[in-house]
C-alpha cells in the first residue's frame, strides 16, 4: 500500500499502521479513510495529502 504525505506539515500516512490516535486500524488504505479524516498532526483534511512516489 502507498503512503501519502500531509503537504502543509509532512505527517506521513503509512496504511501499514494505519492512525492508532484516530481509531484507524492498521491496513487501512488511504481511500479508504473517512472523507471527514483529518491530519493528526495539523488538522487538514484529506485533498491536502499527496501520494509519495
Amino acid at each position: 500500500m502507498d503512503k501519502w504525505i500531509c503537504t502543509v506539515c509532512g505527517y506521513v500516512y503509512d496504511p501499514s499502521v494505519g492512525d492508532p490516535t484516530s481509531g484507524i486500524p492498521a491496513g487501512t488504505s488511504f481511500a479508504d479513510l473517512p472523507d471527514d479524516w483529518v491530519c493528526p498532526d495539523c488538522g487538514v483534511g484529506k485533498e491536502l495529502f499527496e501520494q509519495v512516489p
